[in-house]
């Protein structure tokens, strides 16, 4: 899509998306713009989407990228930066604990190391396979924007009540459900999830909606700095928030204009939110 074509269609859909490197596409836009700013980066793997360099040489890239986030952020704002492991020789380097220190030079405060786990990846013989992530979640001050209530997940024992004192036979928890905890179960963008396309390490939308829904307002904005097929994108419009967005790879940038058309149209298929990851009731456990 030509870029004088996407900037005309992001002001009638609140969604802004370029192909660009995004220093680029970032350095233009306000201080403090951004209430969310929700990404994974790349690994340093050697994906086909990322080119492969000494550690150093991509936590001073990442560096950069990172201090013109803390610019963009609200000072109400959240910062999730989403990260598994570098490998290299058969030794594993943890990428948040990498990446921290660089988030704490810029006084930014962690709130939650998030774990997402998953049950379908790489099968490793030499070590034990991996089935996490982690999702470090920042905030500049600690004035900021956390609704718990729309991401409440079913209470364990929901009939559960006081047994005694003041409350006795009043329900004991609350009854919109429970705090979903630090430990995040959704299934990851496998060969088989409804939301699958080319891109070989793609976010799933609804882990993305949990965040749009507890760390923003509506009308928000949110921005994703390495945006691939766009999921932040989708999961911030399909909550009434603006998307930003940005990548280099210009065929991920075309599949993600394609999304946003596709959920616009309402012919998007997403796996919806609070679906159980394994139902035995459906064929191979109905983990679409």
């Amino acid at each position: 899509m030509p870029s004088a074509t996407v900037h005309q269609l992001s002001r009638e859909t609140q969604v802004f998306m370029a192909c660009e490197d995004n220093l680029t596409f970032m350095r233009p836009l306000k201080s403090g713009s951004m209430h969310l700013i929700v990404t994974s980066p790349p690994y340093n793997l050697g994906k086909v989407y990322e080119r492969r360099r000494p550690l150093e040489s991509y936590v001073s890239q990442q560096a950069q990228v990172i201090s013109e986030c803390v610019r963009l952020l609200s000072p109400h704002g959240s910062l999730c930066w989403q990260v598994g492991n570098h490998v290299q020789s058969g030794e594993i380097f943890p990428l948040d604990m990498v990446l921290y220190p660089i988030f704490r030079e810029h006084g930014l405060r962690l709130r939650n190391r998030i774990v997402w786990h998953f049950e379908h990846g790489l099968h490793c013989s030499k070590r034990l396979s991996g089935r996490y992530e982690t999702i470090l979640w920042f905030t500049k001050t600690d004035d900021y924007v956390f609704n718990l209530d729309p991401i409440r997940v079913p209470s364990k024992y929901p009939g559960k009540k006081y047994f005694k004192g003041p409350k006795a036979g009043q329900l004991s928890g609350n009854p919109l459900g429970k705090n979903p905890g630090d430990v995040w179960i959704f299934p990851n963008v496998k060969n088989n999830h409804v939301e699958k396309t080319e891109h070989p390490c793609q976010f799933p939308v609804e882990l993305v909606e949990r965040l749009v829904l507890s760390l923003t307002n509506r009308g928000d904005s949110v921005f994703d700095p390495y945006m691939g097929v766009g999921s932040s994108v989708i999961a911030a419009l399909k909550h009434d928030r603006r998307g930003f967005g940005c990548d280099i790879v210009d065929d991920y940038v075309k599949i993600a204009w394609s999304r946003v058309e596709d959920y616009r149209a309402g012919n998007l298929k997403l796996r919806p939110m609070g679906r159980p990851v394994f139902d035995p009731s459906k064929p191979h456990g109905g983990h679409r």
